[in-house]
C-alpha cells in the first residue's frame, strides 16, 4: 500500500495546530530521535479517526525519525520520505499500545505511546448542571408535596419527556447561613429512585464561594468536602440517583488530587480548556500543550491518573439563543469535535432573584437539546461505561 504524504506545508500546519507539537514539542527539524506524531499519546479515537474493519479501527501513524534509520511500527515496517515515516496500525483492544522502532547508524530507537480506541462509540451529549443549591433549598423550605411541584425540576422533567435528555446536577453542601443539605428531607427518595435513570445528583463543591476553592487545596480537603456531600446525597436521594462528580467547581485541582477524585469513582473531568489573557484556565492544571490539544478535541484520557478529560463544548448562560446552534454546528463538521457533544449550564441563571437572571435561559437549553436531537445525537452519563457508552 502506497500513501501520498503530507507536503511540507500541510506538516508544518499540523504542528502550528498542535497536533504534533503536542506528541513531541519539538520542531520539525529535530529530527535526531524516533518520534510518534499522531495520533498522539492519550488520544481517544472513534470511527471518525480512521477505517473500522472487522479486525479494529484501522489509524494512519505518523511520525519523525533520523533519515539514514529504518522505522517499524508495531513491527510492520514504515514508509519514509526524509525525516518523516507513515504507516497504519489496527486498534483491536480497548487501550492499545503504539510502538515506533528505529535502526540504523545512531543504533536502536523506540518511541511507545498508548491510545484509547472508543470502539462502541456513537454520537453523543451529556448534559451538567453546575452550582445548584437554590432548588434543593427551594424543595425543603416550601415542602412540596412531590420534587416536581418546584419548578426548576419540573421545567428539566419537561425537556427530558419530550427529548429524553439526562441531566446531571452538581450540588453544593450549603447555599450559605440559611441552608445546608443536612437540611433536605429523606422522604422524597422514592421519588428521586423514580427519576433516576435521567436525573442524577454529584458534588460540586462545599459552597459557591469562594471562587476557585479547589485550586490549591490539598487532596485532602478536596476528599472532605467530596465525602460529606457524597453522604448527604446517598441519605436523601440513594445509591441511583448519586453520580461521580465529573466537574469540580471552575475546573481546577492540583495533580495530586486526581488521586483521590479517582478514589472516588471519577473516571472523567470536564473543562473549558480555554486561554484567558495568554493563560490556559479551567484546565485542571494540565500544561499547555495538552490544554491546547483539548481545546480541539473531545477527550484526551490521561494514563498516569485513569482519568479522561473532557472539553465542554457550550455554556448555555453564556451563550444567547440565537447563537447556540452556530456554535454548536461547526463542532459537528470536525472529526475531533463531531462525535462527543459536553453540554453545560449553571443553575443560578434560571432564579428572578439572581441578579443576573436569564428570563430565556430555559429555551436556551431546549434549543441546544433540540438541535442535538435533530442531529441524532443521544443523552449519556458520562460515568456509564466510556463517556456514557460500552466499553
Amino acid at each position: 500500500m502506497s500513501f501520498n504524504f503530507w507536503s511540507r506545508r500541510h506538516f508544518l500546519l499540523g504542528l502550528a495546530t498542535g497536533t504534533a507539537a503536542f506528541a513531541t514539542g519539538r520542531l520539525l527539524a529535530d529530527a535526531t530521535s524516533t518520534t510518534i506524531l499522531q495520533p498522539v499519546h492519550g488520544a481517544v479515537l472513534n470511527w471518525r479517526h480512521g477505517r473500522q474493519t472487522e479486525r479494529g479501527l484501522e489509524i494512519e501513524v505518523l511520525g519523525l525519525a533520523p533519515e539514514d534509520q529504518t522505522v517499524t511500527v508495531n513491527d510492520q515496517p514504515a514508509q519514509r520520505q526524509g525525516a518523516l515515516y507513515r504507516t497504519t496500525v489496527t486498534l483491536t483492544q480497548h487501550e492499545n499500545e503504539i510502538v515506533a522502532k528505529s535502526r540504523g547508524p545512531r543504533g536502536d530507537q523506540e518511541h511507545r505511546i498508548k491510545v484509547i480506541w472508543d470502539r462502541n462509540s456513537r454520537p453523543r451529549y451529556r448534559f451538567s448542571i453546575d452550582d445548584n443549591s437554590f432548588f434543593l433549598r427551594d424543595i425543603a423550605q416550601h415542602e412540596y408535596g412531590s420534587l416536581f411541584d418546584c419548578w426548576y425540576l419540573a421545567m428539566l422533567r419537561d425537556l427530558h419527556k419530550k427529548y429524553g435528555t439526562k441531566f446531571v446536577l452538581n450540588i453544593y453542601y450549603t447555599t450559605g447561613d440559611d441552608f445546608n443539605l443536612t437540611q433536605f428531607p429523606d422522604r422524597y427518595k422514592g421519588e428521586w429512585a423514580d427519576n433516576a435513570d435521567w436525573l442524577k445528583l454529584a458534588f460540586h463543591a462545599w459552597a459557591d464561594k469562594p471562587d476557585r476553592p479547589y485550586q490549591h487545596a490539598s487532596p485532602q480537603q478536596l476528599a472532605a468536602d467530596l465525602d460529606r456531600v457524597a453522604e448527604q446525597i446517598l441519605r436523601f436521594a440513594g445509591e441511583a440517583s448519586y453520580s461521580p462528580p465529573t466537574v469540580i467547581h471552575w475546573g481546577m485541582v492540583l495533580p495530586a488530587s486526581l488521586g483521590v477524585l479517582k478514589e472516588r469513582g471519577v473516571r472523567v473531568l470536564s473543562g473549558y480548556f480555554t486561554r484567558i489573557g495568554g493563560v490556559w484556565d479551567v484546565n485542571y492544571h494540565l500544561d499547555p500543550i495538552r490544554s491546547a490539544y483539548l481545546s480541539r478535541h473531545d477527550a484526551w484520557m490521561d494514563f498516569e491518573s485513569g482519568i479522561v478529560f473532557s472539553r465542554v463544548d457550550i455554556v448555555c448562560n453564556n451563550t444567547p439563543v440565537d447563537k447556540i446552534v452556530p456554535t454548536l454546528a461547526p463542532l459537528k463538521e470536525d472529526p475531533n469535535t463531531a462525535e462527543i457533544m459536553d453540554v453545560f449550564t449553571h443553575e443560578q441563571y434560571f432564579w428572578p432573584f439572581y441578579q443576573r437572571y436569564l428570563p430565556d435561559h430555559p429555551q436556551r437549553l431546549e434549543t441546544a437539546i433540540r438541535w442535538l436531537t435533530e442531529q441524532g445525537y443521544e443523552p449519556v452519563f458520562y460515568h456509564e461505561g466510556f463517556l456514557g457508552v460500552p466499553v
